[in-house]
């Protein structure tokens, strides 16, 4: 069984100082410079040297940093209850191994996400499998099924929309083994999941609609029924609706749109969300705004407009996520996500379970609003 990195980061100390590498009242490498020097997370280094605290091999000082002690333990000196001395992983061959499974990524959301956890993962000395599985419950046990017979340590996974949790990845979860989910989290289920605030960030980009003097302001989303980050983003709209002392219209939510999921990029979907929103459209004359829950809805829902004859400038459309024009400026004013941030931390939770450390079940990430600029005259 391979020993966990905090352990192979102990064993090198307790080795440096039987070999007399470092002696007592040494000062021995922070959490800072044994994650450089090893290229593991903080959280890594940080548990071995509190280990090492424990032991009473290191003393601490508060604003000084670590120091060998000057009585050590006779297990040390004697080189007793010894592990294994093995440095962290050096080659690629030693690596470990982290299964990546998203329903699909594109510009405006997921590509930076992906690069981010590869460049993570290259960093912590990992190699990343990726899997695709556009947005299909079948493809996405195939995938898991496959990873873990290949043997990775560990996934990271994006799960797919849906009212049932996949069995599967249920399964290895309740079997304790490494699971981080990214972009959303499951209800009731113990398992670490890093996503954005995207209760808040609905609230705030429909309140950036109420400021600007919108009164009636509609929703559109896909289907969001077990999907956190849908759910959530229905209820901060609704929150941001009725704190600002406006009246919730539940007539002004369509959450049924299907063509935009991954699963379902086939003409007769486009063909049956033309038919709800044209419905929608013409039942709702009154409705100047709209807050989408994804870039493709917003995008999808401006084609409609036009194919109604309505006049595109009359209407104001925000939503999560956002493609630029040629320009580099985005089409529609929208929160953007922090993929970035989603993806470090995805590892970094990843590699810790990895190391036998305790991960918090739920971190959230900030966003920010980015507005559309007014077009060029």
């Amino acid at each position: 069984m391979d020993i966990p990195l905090y352990e192979q980061l102990y064993n090198y100390i307790l080795q440096e100082i039987r070999t007399k590498r470092l002696n007592s009242g040494d000062r021995v490498p922070s959490e800072k410079e044994m994650a450089d020097q090893f290229n593991v997370s903080r959280i890594t280094s940080k548990k071995a040297l509190e280990k090492l605290n424990q032991e009473g091999v290191i003393k601490r000082i508060r604003g000084k940093g670590s120091f060998v002690s000057d009585l050590l333990p006779d297990w040390v000196i004697h080189n007793q209850a010894a592990e294994a001395i093995k440095a962290p992983p050096s080659t690629e061959e030693d690596w470990r191994m982290i299964g990546f499974i998203t329903p699909n990524f594109s510009d405006e959301y997921g590509a930076t996400l992906l690069r981010t956890i590869e460049k993570k993962c290259r960093e912590q000395k990992c190699h990343l499998l990726i899997t695709r599985t556009t947005g299909s419950r079948e493809e996405e046990q195939r995938a898991i099924r496959l990873l873990v017979n290949l043997g990775v340590d560990g996934l990271i996974v994006i799960p797919i929309h849906g009212e049932h949790y996949n069995t599967e990845l249920l399964r290895l979860v309740l079997d304790g083994f490494p699971v981080v989910l990214a972009d959303r989290y499951w209800k009731g289920i113990p398992v670490c999941a890093v996503y954005t605030d995207n209760k808040r960030a609905a609230q705030e980009l429909t309140a950036y609609l109420i400021n600007k003097g919108h009164e009636r302001i509609a929703f559109l989303s896909p289907p969001e029924k077990n999907t956190s980050a849908l759910e959530e983003r229905l209820q901060g709209y609704t929150m941001a609706i009725t704190r600002q002392g406006l009246k919730f219209n539940p007539d002004y939510c369509l959450t049924s749109l299907t063509s935009t999921l991954p699963s379902n990029l086939y003409e007769n979907d486009s063909n049956k969300d033309n038919e709800l929103l044209t419905k929608f459209i013409a039942r709702n004359p009154d409705v100047k705004a709209f807050v989408t829950a994804e870039f493709s809805i917003a995008s999808y829902l401006m084609q409609v407009l036009h194919s109604l004859g309505k006049p595109l400038d009359q209407y104001e459309v925000v939503c999560f996520d956002s493609a630029n024009n040629y320009l580099g400026q985005p089409l529609f004013t929208h929160i953007r996500q922090d993929e970035k941030k989603i993806g470090e931390l995805a590892v970094e939770h990843l590699i810790a379970q990895l190391d036998g450390l305790t991960v918090p079940p739920h971190t959230t990430v900030d966003f920010q609003i980015v507005e559309r600029l007014p077009p060029l005259m």
